[in-house]
């Protein structure tokens, strides 16, 4: 096997490397990481710099891939490693450059390494050997893999990786036939609260309609794409995406995307942006032109779960943070990345954070875990 490095995806095969993608996963799919490229996205300019490493075999067939990114800052990592780089750079050493295994501005865990199935072991360690080569030749501090699926944390993990564990909250269908019997599983209190938000979304006379790729217009994406930049103006963020971004990946792959617009009196008000596979639902983005009670949750949260349980999907990760959801049926889960560090003298530091950090995490959970709003076994629907 070969190993190479790409700083354009377009340069690598589309068919063969979404051959490798498992499950349909929205963001590793070529179309999208190549629409992140030639929509200004990502660059020099946002600080991910394209450092793609594929994997080929005698013959020059793609038999895997990492999507890999040079970065010159921590935005849109949301695996904060800023308190790293402030030790670094009080001790006159340079953090940046990094290389980072992550999709861009998206903190939705699952594949990051693409890998032929009869030989996944293998290929998944050369990669993650061929990405820690390219940290010493190029001067790199480090590599770090984000929001890793549970399996790929166990191929890639090695004696001198750093592991970092943090938190989520996401939704899990136990076979529900319909939102009410979903609802039926909550304890009394907060079945209540849930049908009451609903109702105040709903008194606003806002309208919501489901499209995706096929059914969004051009309007649609315009509104959409004003009121989530809007957002991060309003809260001085930085909005990654743009609108031509959006409508192309509408146009890769059009039955992944749930595009929900909130109108009222004839205006859009309000909507959210999520993608799917074959198995989960991942809410992404939100704006708004006016706020409403409760439209966020009912937009971001309520929507999404009838989702779910129409198309059968068994997960909804709607993004990172937010305590709030768990009194909404969300409940806590482990994300996880790997770190390697080249000749840092605080290697050892930042293993003892990091472990500090995980033993933190999980009182975290299990302190949230006794807040869930689901009937208790002993069958108390208090």
């Amino acid at each position: 096997m070969k190993i190479a490095t790409f700083s354009r995806i377009d340069d690598i095969d589309a068919p063969q490397w979404n051959a490798l993608v498992r499950a349909r996963y929205p963001f590793l799919q070529h179309g999208f990481l190549s629409a992140l490229e030639r929509h200004g996205c990502v660059g020099a300019h946002a600080g991910w710099i394209p450092r793609h490493i594929g994997c080929f075999d005698g013959d020059g067939t793609l038999v895997g891939a990492m999507p890999l990114y040079e970065k010159h800052n921590s935005w849109g990592e949301f695996v904060f490693d800023h308190a790293w780089a402030d030790a670094f750079e009080r001790a006159g050493l340079a953090y940046y450059p990094k290389l980072v295994n992550a999709i861009p501005f998206t903190p939705a865990s699952g594949q990051r390494v693409l890998a032929q199935a009869a030989r996944r072991e293998t290929i998944v360690q050369a990669l993650g050997d061929g990405a820690r080569a390219l940290m010493r030749r190029g001067r790199f501090s480090g590599v770090h893999s984000l929001f890793l699926a549970a399996d790929e944390f166990d191929l890639l993990r090695t004696d001198d990786a750093v592991s970092r564990a943090d938190c989520q909250f996401h939704w899990h269908n136990r076979d529900y036939r319909n939102f009410d019997q979903f609802l039926e599983t909550l304890k009394a209190k907060k079945r209540k609260n849930i049908r009451q938000e609903r109702a105040r979304a709903a008194q606003f006379g806002v309208r919501i309609s489901r499209l995706d790729g096929h059914t969004a217009s051009e309007q649609d994406w315009r509104d959409f794409t004003e009121m989530y930049r809007g957002i991060y103006q309003r809260k001085y963020g930085y909005p990654a995406f743009n609108q031509s971004f959006f409508t192309e990946v509408a146009e890769i792959i059009p039955d992944q995307i749930q595009l929900l617009l909130a109108h009222r009196d004839g205006r859009a008000v309000g909507a959210a942006l999520m993608y799917l596979d074959d198995h989960t639902l991942y809410g992404r983005h939100w704006g708004c032109r006016e706020r409403l009670d409760c439209l966020h949750f009912e937009l971001c949260y309520y929507q999404g779960i009838e989702i779910c349980i129409e198309r059968g999907l068994r997960r909804f990760d709607p993004g990172a943070q937010g305590e709030h959801k768990i009194a909404r049926g969300f409940a806590p889960v482990h994300t996880r990345s790997l770190h390697w560090m080249a000749h840092s003298p605080f290697t050892q530091a930042i293993r003892q954070f990091a472990g500090r950090e995980a033993v933190g995490v999980r009182r975290y959970m299990d302190a949230v875990e006794g807040h869930s709003p689901y009937h208790r076994p002993d069958g108390d629907a208090a």
